[in-house]
């Protein structure tokens, strides 16, 4: 099982390397498409990469409502926990 610290650290290292963001304005409170130009083409890719954390299939439906990193973290977390 992965910590949310754990889960944090590397949704931040692949952002910052699939959509040449700065580690720094990859913060928890971060919105992910105001604050990070985020749209849901990246989103989709984004998933994709998230499977190699978690291991399991990524269900689109779970992020829906995801708005910021934290909210990603923890659908994350609540997967890997699961």
């Amino acid at each position: 099982m992965k910590t949310q610290e754990d889960v944090f650290i590397f949704l931040q290292a692949i952002m910052a390397d699939m959509f040449e963001l700065s580690p720094a304005d990859i913060v928890p409170t971060a919105n992910l498409s105001t604050d990070l130009d985020i749209d849901s083409i990246d989103a989709v890719d984004l998933m994709v990469r998230l499977r190699e954390l978690t291991g399991k299939r990524i269900n689109p439906e779970d992020f829906k409502n995801a708005r910021t990193i934290q909210d990603v973290v923890d659908t994350v977390h609540r997967i890997t926990s699961a």
